[in-house]
């Protein structure tokens, strides 16, 4: 976890908290943020036990600082009235993140491509994810070949990893499924020009769950999150409605017919589960 310092250096005063205690607070609602985005103020307060005054105080901070960007929630969170503000983790708070030596990594693939051509890179990050999809596979071994139990068990591992991966059901009938999103990528800026590493995640998380995925939106092509969607078919299983599955500005929901391709990325990918 990162911790963001106070910009002040003076004493507290008598019951103001430490600056070392608003440290870690604050990291504490920038890594919600980062789980969670696009998230309340309110929700905040809820998850992390705080005061709407110590939320908006964090909140703002983070803002401040750049690592926090605000969001139109929509309507959907407050229904009638004035939608809810919401926040999301903005470019330079994912770098904050742990995101490392970005430009050296792009400088070395650019080379790599310049040499021996595209398919190289993308064996480099076939190579690259194969050490990581072969410590999950075998913490999937152990829940058995459900689809929904193995998303839960890749949420897991791929949360321990820095991730912040989550899960919800969605859909129903023949289109239910699982939306898988990950709040932070350690190589989104890489991804952003190699979306090779993006392609052979896809592939990965395909083969650990034993059906196709479809990626729908990822942190490289700008989206504060990446989606995957995980069919499950007829699973019985409580979900919410396909209109209420929501990733970015756009509804993001597999139709049974393909939907246009995105002119926000090049990186989105939107249609029907196969």
């Amino acid at each position: 976890m990162v911790f963001i310092a106070e910009r002040t250096t003076r004493e507290p005063k008598r019951g103001e908290p430490s600056p070392h205690l608003e440290s870690r607070t604050r990291s504490r609602v920038l890594q919600m943020v980062s789980v969670d985005g696009p998230v309340t103020a309110a929700e905040l307060g809820r998850h992390l036990d705080l005061t709407p005054a110590a939320v908006r105080r964090h909140l703002d901070a983070l803002v401040e600082q750049g690592v926090v960007a605000t969001h139109d929630a929509g309507t959907a969170r407050r229904g009638r009235g004035r939608p809810a503000r919401a926040y999301v983790v903005s470019e330079a708070g994912h770098s904050s993140l742990g995101a490392d030596y970005d430009s050296v990594a792009v400088e070395v693939l650019r080379y790599l491509a310049k040499q021996s051509g595209p398919e190289a890179v993308a064996e480099f990050a076939r190579s690259r994810t194969a050490e990581a999809e072969q410590r999950y596979a075998a913490a999937l071994s152990a829940v058995g070949d459900d689809t929904a139990d193995r998303a839960d068990a890749l949420v897991t591992a791929l949360s321990e990893d820095g991730f912040a991966a989550t899960a919800r059901p969605v859909g129903a009938g023949a289109l239910a499924g699982i939306q898988l999103c990950q709040g932070h990528c350690p190589v989104q800026h890489v991804a952003a020009e190699f979306p090779a590493f993006c392609e052979a995640e896809t592939e990965a998380f395909s083969r650990l769950l034993g059906v196709h995925v479809q990626r729908l939106a990822t942190l490289a092509g700008g989206h504060h999150v990446c989606t995957t969607f995980v069919p499950t078919g007829g699973l019985d299983r409580k979900s919410e409605s396909p209109a209420d599955v929501v990733t970015g500005e756009a509804h993001l929901v597999p139709t049974s017919k393909p939907a246009p391709p995105s002119s926000h990325s090049t990186h989105v990918k939107e249609g029907s589960p196969s």
